[in-house]
């Protein structure tokens, strides 16, 4: 199997038990939960169902935890899907038939529909109708069903690979933010009491520092950072604990991972000549999109990577970042 994606693990079960249930709950994200209660206390008033909702931005963010969260205050059914199991129209018809009367639909990675899935999406969205082929051939014909008036929620990592007429029919449109680290420190707390392990001050803040921004890293930290004080610190997380189970982890003080040294250290070694994306692939055994969409977004804000018309560059700082690295195994042996 081609490099694990450390950010992506199937953590849904123990995922859903630290996820909050309601915007009260939810830490972070401010002027996103703002607008969200606005619109959901406006339509509850008036009695309708919200807008189309379109959230962007990278995964572990809370775009799942916030569709649930207004299902929640909508007092609205919940259906789930995602974009790349939605293979042709029909595999949406029977769900959007199926919807109740203010419902909600949420498509994950809605940017992985096939095009004609997503124009089947348009009258639904606007006019709460679709077509339906009875007949095939030079007789065929089409019926219209008539559906009932339903939100739908998209959730993309990618909102730049979605069709201009697909992302006009949504109504509210909300990017989601890397977390500032007081935030995270602030997820972890809270998790940290959901599962019943103590933390300090100074261990929550290394672990908020290295977590990419994210809360469900974070959580994927303090998990196992959780484990190691078990067997070690009397289910007690303490810097020392902290620090030996983020070293075990593979984190450094800057929140890179083994991938992600993979990566700086093939640039590092070309100084002179940009890598392209199928050759850093193929150096560091991962996959294209993984790299472009999983690692490079914290690497570029965080200015150990650049991208040039030839390629990928790192930066002074990611050569500086090593260097001491390197001085710090030098002093080792």
């Amino acid at each position: 199997m081609r490099g694990a994606n450390p950010y992506v693990r199937d953590d849904s079960p123990f995922e859903d038990s630290l996820r909050p249930s309601s915007f009260d709950e939810f830490i972070g994200q401010r002027p996103c939960v703002r607008n969200l209660s606005i619109a959901i206390q406006a339509a509850r008033k008036r009695k309708e169902p919200l807008d189309h909702i379109l959230f962007s931005g990278l995964p572990g963010l809370g775009k799942t935890t916030l569709a649930r969260i207004i299902a929640h205050e909508m007092r609205a059914p919940l259906v789930v899907t995602a974009g790349p199991v939605l293979k042709r129209p029909g595999d949406l018809a029977g769900t959007l038939t199926k919807l109740e009367d203010g419902g909600i639909l949420f498509i994950d990675e809605v940017h992985r529909m096939l095009p004609d899935v997503e124009e089947f999406l348009y009258t639904a969205m606007e006019d709460f109708f679709i077509t339906i082929n009875v007949d095939s051939g030079p007789n065929g014909r089409t019926i219209n069903l008539p559906l009932r008036r339903f939100t739908l929620i998209g959730a993309t990592t990618r909102e730049g690979l979605l069709s201009e007429p697909f992302r006009a029919r949504f109504g509210i449109l909300q990017k989601l933010e890397w977390y500032p680290v007081e935030d995270l420190v602030k997820v972890l707390h809270r998790s940290a009491k959901i599962l019943a392990v103590a933390i300090d001050d100074e261990s929550s803040r290394m672990i908020a520092e290295r977590s990419r921004g994210t809360p469900r890293i974070a959580n994927r930290y303090l998990r196992r950072v959780r484990d190691l004080a078990e067997v070690k610190a009397k289910g007690r997380i303490t810097k020392p604990v902290a620090l030996e189970g983020l070293g075990m982890l593979g984190v450094d003080e800057a929140g890179l991972e083994e991938m992600d040294r993979k990566i700086l250290r093939t640039l590092v070694a070309n100084p002179d000549s940009p890598v392209g994306l199928k050759m850093l692939s193929v150096a560091v055994g991962e996959e294209e999109q993984t790299i472009e969409e999983v690692y490079e977004p914290y690497l570029i804000q965080n200015h150990f990577l650049v991208r040039t018309p030839r390629g990928r560059k790192a930066t002074e700082k990611a050569v500086k970042h090593f260097g001491v690295e390197q001085g710090r195994q030098a002093t080792l042996f």
